[in-house]
């Protein structure tokens, strides 16, 4: 019970709580787009480390839940890691090591099913600015 309780507060306590998002809506088809943030990743010299299906599992378990709501016409998060930032970022601040790996958002919804949003967890603080960067400048690479 007291792990629970503890766990309860740290959550409740947690940064990530408060986080915001940085996105951008772009006229151009889901498929295109994760080809243009993979692509982005990888001119960078990074190494995508698991990509989340997270639309296909949504759709998938729909039913299953209970719901008639299709949520998007496609999704996927891209999870990678830059050992110079997360370097970087974790020498200014020991903590910051729970937001590594970083991630990228794409997706679609029915209603636009051309348009893919784009964006990343904006993380707080200025010890944390230079992943912040980072994620801003691959999405921007793949929006050009």
């Amino acid at each position: 019970m007291r792990n629970l309780i503890a766990t309860a507060i740290l959550l409740a306590a947690s940064p990530l709580a408060a986080q915001n998002m940085t996105a951008v809506t772009i006229p151009e088809p889901l498929d295109d787009m994760e080809f243009a943030v993979e692509s982005a990743i990888i001119d960078m010299g990074l190494t995508i480390d698991f990509t989340s299906h997270s639309g296909a599992m949504l759709e998938r378990t729909r039913e299953d839940v209970g719901s008639d709501i299709v949520l998007f016409t496609g999704a996927t998060i891209y999870n990678f890691c830059s050992a110079t930032v997360s370097r970087q970022v974790i020498e200014a601040d020991i903590n910051n090591i729970i937001y590594c790996p970083y991630s990228i958002y794409l997706y679609s919804t029915p209603d636009n099913p051309d348009e893919t949003i784009i964006g990343h967890q904006t993380y707080p603080g200025e010890s944390m600015q230079p992943a912040n960067d980072l994620l801003d400048a691959i999405i921007a690479s793949a929006t050009q």
